[in-house]
């Protein structure tokens, strides 16, 4: 498996090492100051400041609940499509569209050649990298996302476009390597939406972490998985992070047939749900997962983001992650 990868890029990690999939609840001193901002009440750097406030304060959560791989907590993102294409040129602000449930996000529309021209993300990672003594997971939108959740009215085929993309966030990922990242998460939710685009996918993934030193973990969800796997396996990452536990741990059977062979970060709480899993579930659910793949391949964490919850209930939800996590830790060694 990547254990060896992680040693050598100077990361020692625990056995079913924990960490959570990227955004936190916005506390609501900041939904206040983005809404200020928005209405021109406050200017970006009051703006900035309260997402500096909010970045800190999930970090010190995630240390004091014992995480071992620690996230930003995207405060100063709004959606994941949106807020890269606010940074790159090419790009214009479309319409409302529903996302899932009540959300929605501003459907961004793609009207000439997409370029990168300065860090996105680098200054938040530094920011939360000087927090802790942790590694700090960086958090990339994927190209195969960002092309597909978007309007396009240039590229002449969804392939250039995908790729187009790729070529873009790959930009991104070298500035984060260069920053001195050696874990890197690129969502690609939208990868099992189209089984008959799974190469586009692969492809495009290949130009954006080929050669790069570090760790990649993609975090894909809610989709056809039995179209696309064990094919999908061929991404060119290190890790999957694959929701299990509202699925009902679907995927299973499907390892069962053919083995897993990257590492996977096991969700083990559902993030759709109100209810705090008590700890006996979480430990069941992992149990399972550990029936069929190997103890040192497999990171805990939730299903997904937990921006949906409150932050009592992400806390709550952390709380249950860690706690099985270490009791079959235990267990094992």
């Amino acid at each position: 498996m990547s254990r060896s990868k992680l040693r050598e890029l100077g990361i020692n990690l625990p056995l079913l090492p924990v960490t959570s999939v990227g955004s936190f609840p916005k506390p609501d001193a900041l939904r206040k100051a983005r809404a200020d901002f928005g209405r021109e009440k406050i200017g970006q750097e009051e703006l900035r400041e309260a997402e500096k406030t909010a970045v800190k304060w999930w970090i010190r959560k995630q240390e004091e609940l014992g995480l071992d791989v620690l996230v930003d907590g995207e405060m100063y993102r709004g959606d994941m499509v949106a807020y890269f294409a606010e940074q790159l040129s090419g790009f214009e602000r479309g319409g409302l569209v529903r996302s899932y449930g009540n959300r929605y996000y501003h459907k961004p529309i793609i009207t000439g050649e997409v370029k990168w021209s300065n860090p996105i993300t680098v200054v938040w990672w530094r920011y939360a990298r000087g927090l802790t003594s942790k590694p700090i997971k960086g958090i990339l939108t994927g190209p195969y996302t960002l092309m597909d959740w978007s309007f396009n009215e240039f590229y002449p085929t969804r392939r250039d476009t995908c790729l187009a993309m790729a070529a873009q966030i790959r930009h991104e990922a070298e500035a984060l390597v260069g920053a001195g990242c050696k874990i890197i998460q690129i969502d690609e939710p939208a990868i099992s939406a189209r089984p008959q685009e799974l190469a586009m996918a692969i492809e495009a993934m290949r130009i954006v972490t080929s050669g790069l030193r570090a760790y990649f973990i993609t975090h894909i969800c809610y989709g056809d998985f039995e179209s696309i796997y064990p094919g999908m396996l061929d991404l060119a990452v290190d890790n999957f992070d694959l929701e299990m536990s509202n699925s009902r741990a679907e995927m299973l059977p499907l390892f069962r047939k053919s083995s897993f062979t990257k590492d996977i970060s096991y969700g083990v709480v559902d993030v759709h749900s109100h209810v705090v899993e008590e700890p006996e579930v979480v430990e069941k659910r992992l149990r399972n997962g550990l029936e069929v793949l190997p103890c040192e391949s497999v990171w805990v964490d939730p299903d997904c983001g937990l921006k949906t919850r409150t932050a009592e209930e992400a806390i709550a939800k952390l709380k249950a992650v860690i706690s099985a996590a270490k009791v079959l830790r235990d267990e094992a060694e």
